[in-house]
């Protein structure tokens, strides 16, 4: 039987070429692969003739290819162009990048292609990047339920069900949850829910078995973050901080007045930071609403008393904007703040010099990613952790930053845990309803910035479909000719990770090809290395990029007031609270704003869950319709920026899991349910429940 430990090496078919390829994808051992769960399922239905499709959908047509196909190069790029057809009509098919469809294609043979089906402006059928098939492989596949994974280039999505088969049938598992547990919260066997989430054979299985696997997440989640309630209650702080001018002056010099919210908010932090238990607060804005000059403020009062103090921010490009941005203000004021920048991509001579001014205290605010909780850094008399974007943070990492002093983890000189403690400030831009909140942020106390600065014009929404596309261009000329910048948003990075969505590696190419060459094109996604997002970032920054294309990285703190137009494709397949984190990345200068949310399955404006976007601004109003409207919907969608980065759930679609995870987390913390030592099914690995 295999181990989730094992090395992915034990699997047939998988080496040293294979290992690899599943490094890109943070995949080394048997465990590892198999919580790479689907992206979504293929259904592959009857092929339809010609007339008979619908745009918006992926649907299959047998047809055969007319004429000889034509490759053409579009600066650079390769695209293959064919026209196909049926007795009942024609179509044409384009490839990007794949030169040797042209000779794989033979002019007068039938075969079925499937994909997203389009429609030109003149109502010609269209496909991008169909899929091949001769009709005996078609057969084959038909009817039955396809898993598709998320892929790096040079791994098949063939190759990777192969894997899971031999996982799901050899795999050892073990369940943590009796019949009864089970039972009582409608939840399958957890072996069988491995099984059935990655081969179903039908829809209800596949949703049965996410649901199993959801509620794992979210009672180990659960469980950690009522277990840190109870030790925050024990944290001592032994030397309070105490008022300083230099706050109040910082507040008076600044060329704005914080809104009454903001006032509110950091005369509750003022205090916290004042008392002998350590502060444990959460401040939950609106996109805009004004946290981080709350977090600087904090940080002051920690620097203008004698103490150290560090913020940790999600991606390296938000740490360095955080740093430049107090930097500047500290220069700007004469603040008494000496910030230093330490990030996982500086070279080691950098890190050593930052290492050397945060252990001498030359430095009293640390500002990084990471890095930040590393061993090698060692803080003096450190006393506030900003966390920026909190649910980007396991708990187990923000407790371990919170007990960085003198370089010793989480004990005193007694060994005990929470003697003489820090403060810990949580800054998050997720609207997140009440109810969900409760459960979500239960061990801390929540703060509300319910205002918008006065100054700021609301971003102006539009939802269409796809006929939109060439009037969205023009309008993007037309900003960047008057001096403006604009993004676009694609769900997916490459071709072939999802079926039918845009993706921006093609999306970047096409670009250029339609906008004028006079316009500057470039793109930005996860899998760039820290530098190279940093470098792109930096540029659109300083305007030397007009057009960015991107996936949601950029949807976290971004700040280019420059920006005023976003496109977003496939905004039908994102959650609304992501949708409004994103459209946060304009609106920031003094110029109006535009959001273009487009929809690639047709429903355009008749999209009752986008409509709410056309409505409203208001990130708690959209958090609380979003939580109305997500029904069982898809599977697997986009991630929702305020999943706390679980592999599966999803705290809208899944509330229901969530609140019932949290009535089991709480029988576990009185005693009443006793979880046996051993992991929480296959992954949540680490944690003990018999110490709770």
């Amino acid at each position: 039987m295999m181990q989730t430990n094992d090395s992915i090496t034990t699997l047939k078919g998988v080496g040293a070429k294979t290992t690899a390829l599943f490094s890109k994808l943070h995949i080394e051992t048997i465990g590892q692969l198999a919580a790479h769960y689907p992206r979504e399922y293929d259904h592959f239905e009857a092929p339809v003739p010609v007339q008979e499709l619908v745009p918006g959908k992926v649907m299959a047509v047998c047809a055969c290819v007319v004429g000889a196909p034509s490759l053409v190069h579009v600066r650079g790029m390769a695209v293959v162009h064919a026209n196909v057809a049926d007795q009942t009509g024609g179509m044409r098919l384009t490839w990007f990048r794949m030169p040797y469809i042209k000779n794989s294609l033979q002019p007068g043979r039938f075969y079925v292609f499937r994909g997203m089906v389009k429609c030109s402006a003149q109502r010609t059928f269209l496909m991008e990047h169909p899929g091949i098939y001769s009709a005996e492989e078609y057969d084959r596949l038909s009817g039955v339920w396809q898993p598709r994974y998320p892929l790096t280039a040079g791994l098949t999505n063939n190759l990777i069900s192969k894997c899971m088969r031999q996982i799901v049938q050899q795999l050892e598992t073990k369940d943590y949850l009796d019949l009864e547990q089970r039972s009582r919260y409608h939840l399958l066997p957890f072996g069988e829910a491995l099984q059935k989430i990655h081969f179903p054979q039908s829809m209800e299985d596949a949703a049965q078995a996410r649901r199993r696997l959801v509620f794992d997440e979210f009672l180990a989640f659960l469980v950690q973050i009522k277990r840190q309630k109870l030790i925050n209650e024990q944290m001592i702080v032994d030397f309070p901080l105490q008022p300083v001018e230099d706050t109040d002056r910082l507040l008076e010099a600044l060329p704005y007045r914080l809104t009454g919210a903001q006032q509110r908010v950091w005369r509750e932090i003022e205090n916290d930071m004042q008392k002998h238990v350590a502060m444990n607060r959460l401040v939950q804005g609106d996109v805009g609403s004004g946290k981080t000059i709350l977090a600087f403020l904090a940080l002051l009062l920690c620097a203008a008393n004698g103490r150290q103090g560090c913020l940790m921010a999600p991606t390296e490009v938000l740490a360095a904007q955080h740093f430049e941005a107090l930097a500047k203000m500290a220069q700007t004021y004469g603040l008494c703040v000496c910030p230093v920048l330490l990030t996982g991509s500086m070279t080691g001579r950098q890190k050593k010099e930052a290492y050397e001014k945060i252990a001498s205290k030359r430095a009293n605010v640390v500002i990084g990613t990471h890095a930040l909780i590393q061993e090698k850094v060692v803080y003096r008399d450190l006393a506030l952790v900003v966390t920026d974007e909190q649910h980007r943070f396991g708990v187990q990492q923000r407790r371990k930053l919170a007990q960085k002093r003198e370089g010793i983890a989480g004990q005193d000189g007694d060994g005990r845990e929470g003697a003489d403690s820090v403060h810990v400030l949580v800054m998050s831009a997720t609207p997140i309803p009440r109810t969900l909140a409760i459960v979500l942020y239960g061990d801390l106390q929540v703060s509300v910035l319910d205002e918008r600065p006065a100054n700021r014009l609301p971003v102006k929404n539009c939802v269409v479909d796809t006929s939109f596309r060439k009037k969205a261009y023009a309008f993007i000329e037309a900003q960047v000719a008057a001096g403006r910048q604009a993004y676009v948003i694609c769900p997916m990075v490459e071709a072939g990770e999802m079926e039918g969505l845009e993706n921006v590696l093609d999306y970047t190419e096409k670009l250029r090809g339609v906008l004028p060459a006079t316009i500057r094109v470039d793109m930005l996604h996860g899998r760039m290395k820290p530098a190279q997002k940093r470098q792109v970032m930096d540029d659109f920054a300083a305007q030397k990029i007009d057009v960015l294309v991107s996936t949601t990285v950029i949807e976290v703190g971004v700040d280019v007031p420059n920006a005023t137009v976003m496109l977003v494709e496939n905004a039908e397949r994102f959650g609304l609270a992501q949708l409004h984190q994103l459209r946060g990345r304009v609106g920031r200068g003094k110029e109006q704003s535009f959001c273009i949310f487009m929809t690639g399955d047709g429903s355009g404006a008749k999209n009752k869950r986008l409509d709410v976007l056309n409505r409203s601004n208001d990130g708690f109003f959209i958090a609380n319709e979003d939580l109305k409207l997500r029904g069982p919907g898809d599977l697997f969608g986009i991630r929702q920026s305020g999943d706390l980065e679980f592999a599966l759930g999803d705290i809208y679609q899944d509330c229901d899991v969530l609140l019932a995870a949290g009535e089991l987390a709480d029988q576990v913390l009185l005693g009443k349910v006793v979880l046996p030592k051993e992991e929480m099914g296959l992954f949540q690995e680490g944690i003990d429940y018999r110490t709770i």
